[in-house]
């Protein structure tokens, strides 16, 4: 990668993050931290406003607007191939998010790489199991819960056909055993719960903070499921 192009692609890091440390350009890039100082200043003397904050790392200023990213035909066409998998392994709140997210990296397109996308839609195909489809829409309501670190109240439906109202502390979202699996603290039982999203029945945001302050990190408790990964 020649030097404008790695210039670029660290200020569409930067753009997509909070926060970048010097160590993460380094590693993504394949470059020594010194590098890093070289290519972040090289950034400020065009007139982005990159700032530092430690420990935290290099953040873009609030208020400064890029360039709409532009993407390669490779990457284009990256994204058109996962449509097909997002299509099969999730639910129908994520596949309506992800096909306007696709139209718009369309309408960015040149023509050219229009012409390509159209190409491809047509000679790519996802042969899956009738067992696949997901016809519930709560996936994107457990994001929001996640990241806003929200309590989610859900209706669940068990394998017994026994019916309870929950209230979660949402860690994570896995995926095994062809299913996504909602991990979270459950003030019901006051334990951890695995929640196969299909069986949940109906989800909200309920908009409460948690209440626990240090929850396990989802990695730790992914050593107890019940697969190797």
């Amino acid at each position: 990668m020649n030097r404008i192009d790695r210039l670029f692609g660290i200020l569409t890091l930067l753009q997509s993050k909070k926060h970048v440390t010097a160590e993460q350009i380094a590693e993504n890039y394949g470059i020594s931290i010194r590098t890093v100082y070289r290519d972040i200043k090289a950034i400020q003397e065009q007139g982005v406003p990159v700032s530092f904050e430690q420990p935290k790392g290099y953040f873009i200023m609030q208020g400064y607007f890029l360039p709409p990213v532009s993407f390669t035909t490779e990457e284009a066409n990256a994204l058109l191939l996962m449509e097909s998998l997002v299509h099969a392994f999730s639910d129908s709140s994520i596949k309506r998010n992800y096909s306007s997210a696709l139209s718009k990296v369309r309408a960015v397109g040149r023509d050219s790489q229009k012409k390509v996308m159209d190409i491809l839609d047509k000679h790519m195909r996802t042969q899956l199991p009738a067992r696949f489809p997901q016809n519930y829409e709560y996936l994107t309501i457990i994001q929001n819960c996640i990241s806003a670190q929200t309590v989610i109240a859900i209706g669940y439906k068990n394998s017994k056909d026994e019916i309870t109202e929950r209230k979660i502390e949402p860690i994570g979202l896995v995926f095994y055993a062809f299913s996504w699996h909602l991990i979270g603290w459950c003030t019901l039982r006051n334990e951890y719960r695995d929640f196969k999203v299909s069986r949940i029945l109906k989800a909200s945001d309920t908009g409460s903070p948690f209440n626990t302050k240090e929850h396990t990190g989802l990695d730790e408790y992914m050593k107890q499921l019940p697969v190797n990964f």
